[in-house]
């Protein structure tokens, strides 16, 4: 036959016909039938459907029918809803701010790294204070533990100039959480912009956000260094005075972190926060302020967990949610524009196999880029573990500029628009999450719900979940209760002198602290309480003005602290790392190693050629190398005797048995009762669960426990561990 005979024309064909229209259009009906065929027996609904930790139901497959009818789908980018970008073209013209935090100690060296950062490729200043900054602490009053932990110490002016010192903030913008008021820093901050030759603040054009979240405060510690009632009034007094000398400056920062961090569902950590920012509306309101004052210098903090597609839905569901209550307070299409700073979740990163973690925030870094992030953080590998270095700093960093750059993330807008998976969960996400809302609402708001402990409760709720599923392995930590690096070489983790660090921060404060005492002529408990009855931030010239007569940052917030007695209480979150159970185990083993050189061994009696073992002995070694077992395996042993004998001669406390279900009445009573008779102590372990009937005559033989992929495997390891280290 010619070859023009057997040519085809594909332009005609798809010109004539379009794409694909020659083949059957299948039904979905059509799909499930192949698709129940092809589970040769599962049950399609059990293993076709995921249910996840927020409510909602992963479908097997999104076709366009499901999102038929959806209200936010004719949207477009810039305009309400906001599901596509609260800016018309998105991250085209300017992409999010690659923000990531500093954790340095001291001010100098802040500023050193943070130049040295911003020169190659950051482009946010994101300064992360100590907990005796944001709580009003000097360092000379802290203690040796918590100064300059996590977070870099500040007290004097000298300390907030040194930290901006040679940073161009016309072109980088600065993002700071205050802690429960943010009054004292914008008073330090605008002193340090003070351009006494020219006679100019040029804070007027320094942007980002410089704000407090009390209520965050309040879950995360059980209490708050000021009262309430005093928070809100900094809050309004710092917002009505930013208005007019810092236009963009946002003043308050709701955290959305505390609640993951605490294990709370993604729907809870959005419903959380919209209730905190709703409170917030409602007593700047109060006060005198208006929504479209109030609304645009808010700025929202959400962690960007592991589940790639629910966190792009949440981002996304999030700034409709938003746009509903701004809204129904009355503001205007501008005002309904929320911002969102996206940080890579510390609850799901490890101590072990730290590397796995520059994969982690990858795939967490995709889904704040897809999901529309105005700034962003990447954690560091070795944020769990240290004071991240310019190494780590610099992968992270590189991740969101490879997005940026490489990837070309910044384009189109919107890049989940028009997925039906995404647009699906983006309305089943909203929907639970305003439900959530809706209750803590009904319950009196967020400070309310907060001291009743309603968002621990849900909080620590969903985190029992987790940490079940954690535990059966049904959810995987890489490195930690599934595939663990038994040979990884540790991070090495500098030691830090607290003492001398105290020391030298209290000594730098008292070489740079030049007070005047008559600060207090002007910044006392009179003179606020006159400031606070103004609606144009008076009370923040007082404190510049006490800035410049030499007053500290904890002198402040000391005068600000003693105008109300009233300190509100609460349970606090139990904020931890979701991998901290099994990291125990694997350290204990190691600590055990370190301090007598013996490790902890574990036999397996692999019964038979290796295809008909292996299967099991692949499973045991991992099931119990998470915990820092040395798993002696072999290649199989053809009698129960050899295999017992083999086991015994180990030394090892603990053996499994690891074959077939089809062999295992031939093999384990023998072995379990020669092992027992020469060695009672020893546990003895079959891999694959049995049959009742089966496991009462194994048990009679001496077998302890059986190990499957059903099988709790922290709470099995942790009573070996017990047993036998005590």
């Amino acid at each position: 036959m010619s070859d023009q005979q057997t040519t085809v024309d594909i332009t005609k064909i798809d010109a004539e016909r379009g794409f694909f229209d020659e083949f059957k259009k299948p039904s979905k009906e059509e799909w499930k039938e192949e698709a129940t065929a092809a589970l040769k027996g599962a049950p399609f609904d059990k293993v076709m459907y995921t249910k996840t930790y927020e409510g909602l139901t992963i479908e097997p497959i999104y076709m366009a029918e499901d999102i038929e009818g959806l209200p936010h789908l004719k949207s477009k980018p810039g305009f309400q809803p906001f599901v596509r970008s609260t800016r018309p073209n998105g991250y085209i013209k300017a992409p999010w701010k690659i923000n990531q935090e500093l954790t340095l100690a001291f001010p100098q060296t802040f500023n050193e790294e943070a130049r040295f950062d911003i020169a190659r490729g950051q482009t946010g200043l994101n300064i992360v204070l100590d907990h005796p900054t944001r709580s009003g602490q000097s360092p000379a009053n802290a203690s040796e533990e918590d100064v300059g932990r996590d977070g870099v110490s500040l007290e004097t002016l000298h300390d907030v100039s040194t930290i901006f010192q040679g940073i161009d903030l016309k072109t980088v913008p600065v993002q700071c959480f205050t802690g429960a008021i943010s009054l004292p820093m914008l008073a330090m901050l605008s002193v340090a912009m003070q351009d006494n030759e020219a006679g100019v603040n040029h804070l007027h054009w320094v942007d980002g956000c410089v704000g407090s979240d009390p209520l965050a405060v309040l879950a995360t510690e059980g209490k708050l260094p000021v009262s309430l009632k005093m928070a809100y009034d900094s809050m309004h007094q710092a917002t009505a005075w930013a208005a007019k000398k810092a236009p963009k400056l946002q003043t308050i920062f709701v955290q959305g972190h505390p609640y993951h961090n605490a294990g709370a569902a993604s729907t809870e950590e959005v419903a959380f926060a919209l209730a905190t920012a709703a409170e917030y509306l409602r007593e700047m309101i109060q006060r005198g302020l208006s929504i479209d004052q109030v609304a645009p210098r808010i700025r929202f903090g959400f962690s960007l967990g592991s589940i790639f597609f629910m966190e792009i839905a949440k981002l996304r569901a999030a700034r409709i949610l938003w746009a509903q209550i701004v809204a129904a307070f009355g503001g205007n299409e501008d005002a309904q524009k929320m911002t969102i700073h996206g940080r890579t979740s510390a609850y799901n990163k490890t101590v072990f196999d730290p590397y796995v973690n520059m994969l982690r925030v990858t795939s967490e870094g995709f889904s704040g880029a897809v999901g529309g992030v105005d700034s962003m953080h990447l954690s560091p590998f070795d944020e769990p573990i240290r004071t991240p270095d310019r190494f780590s700093r610099r992968i992270a960093r590189n991740v969101q500029v490879m997005l940026q750059e490489e990837s070309r993330f910044t384009m189109p807008i919107d890049l989940g628009g028009g997925a039906y998976s995404i647009e699906k969960l983006t309305h089943e996400f909203g929907q639970s999450a305003w439900k959530i809302f809706q209750e803590i609402e009904k319950n009196g708001g967020m400070s309310a719900a907060i001291m009743a402990g309603l968002p621990q409760k849900m909080a620590a709720a969903t985190a029992a979940k987790r940490a079940k599923a954690v535990e059966t392995r049904s959810d995987v930590i890489l490195g930690t209760n599934m595939y663990a690096n038994l040979v990884e070489k540790k991070i090495e983790v500098p030691l830090v002198d607290r003492k001398a660090l105290k020391q030298t921060r209290v000594d730098d404060v008292a070489q740079h602290a030049h007070i005047n005492q008559d600060y207090t002529l002007g910044f006392d408990l009179t003179n606020i309480e006159k400031g606070f009855s103004s609606p144009v931030g008076a009370s923040v010239e007082l404190a510049i003005d006490a800035v410049d007569k030499g007053a500290t940052l904890s002198q402040l917030f000391e005068v600000l602290s003693s105008f109300d007695s009233e300190r509100p209480t609460a349970e606090p979150l139990k904020i931890a790392r979701l991998a901290e159970a099994f990291e125990h185990l694997r350290q204990d083993v190691e600590t055990r190693f370190a301090e007598k050189g013996e490790k902890l061994r574990l036999f397996l009696a692999n019964m038979g050629p290796i295809p008909q073992h292996k299967p099991r002995a692949d499973f045991a070694r991992g099931f119990f190398e998470v915990a820092g077992f040395e798993v002696i395996g072999n290649e199989g042993f053809a009698t129960a005797e050899e295999a017992a004998d083999a086991a015994l001669a180990s030394g090892a406390p603990v053996v499994v048995i690891c074959s077939t279900d089809a062999t295992y009445p031939d093999y384990v009573p023998t072995i379990a009762q020669r092992i027992k008779a020469a060695k009672p102590d020893i546990t003895v372990i079959v891999a694959g669960k049995q049959p009742a009937e089966v496991t009462e005559t194994f048990n009679a033989a001496g077998v302890d426990d059986y190990i499957h992929v059903r099988a709790n495997c922290y709470e099995i390891n942790k009573k070996l561990q017990e047993k036998y280290m005590g």
